[in-house]
């Protein structure tokens, strides 16, 4: 999607925003610096931290405007019987401190399974894998890599979570683990084609003996 298309201050022309689904609205994917939660259409307004792509990224980090802050609200009084009311404790400082959109925005940030940020190798960046058949006769298919990417990861996080429950399971035997354990570690194995994807080594596949693609 060129920038003429969506236009020159949508997030689409944006370097933090990138695409990884489509649906109905065209293509959609989330803002790396998290201003707005979620996917969302490229066509989207930008927003005061907007880079476009030909921008150099900056060193430090973009300051945070200051955000307003919601009232401290008093712990609930309760009254005992034959005894005056008493107030509970208040909610924690760094809670109180949170305005109702940061708190959601915080819980919807928790319960993601991709939380975490894995980046792409910059020389990737805005790259497409062209998946050409052998009949002459149909068209290729092109993916952008943000989206292929994205959906490798999504794979290795859900490996990890396998993995975690097969080890911390209480009715699996030590032998069973093992088993299991070995499975996942070759399905590791099967995806070190796509380390190279990764900018970071940490965050690369590892198969059998220690092997990475």
């Amino acid at each position: 999607m060129s920038e003429a298309a969506i236009g020159a201050r949508a997030c689409g022309s944006c370097r933090w925003w990138r695409p990884i689904l489509e649906d109905a609205r065209g293509p959609i994917g989330p803002c790396r610096l998290h201003v707005r939660t979620g996917d969302f259409p490229g066509s989207a307004p930008a927003c005061e931290r907007y880079l476009s792509r030909q921008a150099a990224i900056p060193s430090a980090p973009t300051p945070v405007l200051e955000r307003r802050r919601a009232p401290r609200a008093a712990g609930p009084v309760v009254a005992h019987r034959g005894g005056p009311a008493t107030a509970t404790s208040p909610l924690p400082e760094e809670l109180t401190d949170m305005t109702r959109e940061e708190f959601a925005d915080a819980i919807r940030e928790a319960l993601r399974p991709e939380a975490s940020e894995v980046r792409l190798a910059p020389r990737w960046e805005g790259g497409t894998a062209v998946l050409k058949p052998g009949d002459p006769g149909t068209a290729p298919k092109e993916v952008p890599l943000d989206s292929l990417f994205h959906k490798i990861v999504m794979i290795r996080d859900r490996l990890r979570v396998l993995e975690q429950k097969v080890n911390g399971h209480p009715k699996l035997s030590d032998a069973e683990k093992v088993e299991l354990q070995q499975y996942v570690t070759r399905c590791y194995g099967s995806l070190t084609t796509f380390n190279l994807l990764f900018r970071d080594e940490a965050e690369r596949f590892v198969g059998e003996k220690g092997e990475k693609g």
